[in-house]
């Protein structure tokens, strides 16, 4: 099979009512999308990344109006933040309706729901009769795509399609948050912050995303990892020459002549975190023994991005 990338809207949206695949961008990471009304094409998902059936997909859509025959209920605390960050990334685990297949859920009666902000993956959205069902368009397990090569490189010649968007703009996934007795809780740190939902809610919502139950994408222990070992940056370590190292926004003095990358000159943590996978990537094919990275602080995006270094290094 060749993987054809195109700019053109019209080839994705005949591919995915054939039933195929696409990858699509999104403001967040490029996603694996397939007709989520149709079972051979989500089971074609799950078979294209190796992905374990047990780990649910999110549901995308153009509009929260969209979003009504697919589930049951929607609490107003959850449709409260809804209405300030969508389109955007935030994901809302809701009771699912009949139309919405075991599969994408893993069983669960819960299903995620998403509305993307991406211009592109909006228009093809407004122009499909069905939502997609669409996970990041990787091999399970490895770092998220953040532009069509990465894409390209995981899935190349497994996936029919790949429509062109540029470069993620928030470069991490999506928050995901549900309800439990009342309260919003969150299930995966994302591109919208604790913070930024505190700041809403009023309260500090619980952060479950460590649970031993997986009912919501990104939740397993190892994910998000380069082929390349990784491991966090320890100050009192000596220097590998065979090594890279990754820093937020300076580099320790005792560096001379191996290979280091700055993620944020000016300490910027969106600009570190839509870097992040770009770089693990680039610095994957050079032959490295190793990489290592400095955590980060531990608060905004910088608790997002340490999440997914926990993540990564597990292996």
């Amino acid at each position: 099979m060749k993987t054809i990338v195109t700019e053109n809207i019209e080839i994705a949206r005949a591919l995915l009512i054939q039933g195929d695949l696409v990858a699509v961008p999104t403001e967040t990471v490029y996603g694996l999308a397939g007709d989520g009304t149709n079972e051979i094409a989500i089971q074609k998902i799950f078979d294209a990344k190796q992905r374990p059936n047990a780990n649910p997909l999110i549901l995308h859509f153009s509009s929260q109006e969209a979003t009504q025959n697919y589930i049951t209920e929607f609490p107003e605390a959850l449709s409260s933040l809804c209405a300030v960050f969508w389109p955007g990334p935030l994901t809302v685990l809701l009771p699912k309706s009949n139309l919405v297949s075991p599969l994408i859920t893993a069983g669960h009666d819960r299903v995620a729901i998403r509305v993307p902000a991406h211009p592109v993956l909006q228009a093809l959205l407004m122009d499909l009769p069905f939502p997609l069902a669409a996970p990041s368009a990787n091999r399970y397990g490895s770092i998220s795509p953040t532009t069509s090569q990465h894409v390209l490189h995981e899935l190349g010649g497994k996936i029919e399609c790949i429509l062109e968007g540029g470069s993620c703009a928030f470069g991490l996934e999506s928050t995901i948050i549900g309800a439990e007795n009342g309260e919003v809780v969150v299930y995966r740190l994302g591109g919208i912050t604790l913070e930024e939902l505190t700041l809403h809610l009023g309260y500090i919502p619980k952060i479950k995303n460590k649970e031993v139950q997986t009912f919501a994408s990104g939740m397993v222990k190892h994910h998000y990892a380069p082929e390349t070992p990784l491991s966090f940056y320890h100050p009192e370590s000596p220097v590998d020459d065979n090594a890279a190292y990754i820093f937020y926004k300076e580099v320790p003095e005792k560096f001379n002549s191996s290979t280091v990358v700055i993620l944020s000159n000016q300490g910027d943590l969106k600009e570190a975190a839509r870097k992040l996978y770009s770089t693990l990537h680039a610095l994957d094919h050079q032959g490295y023994a190793q990489l290592f990275i400095e955590k980060f602080p531990d608060f905004d995006l910088g608790s997002t991005i340490n999440d997914r270094l926990e993540r990564a290094t597990a292996k």
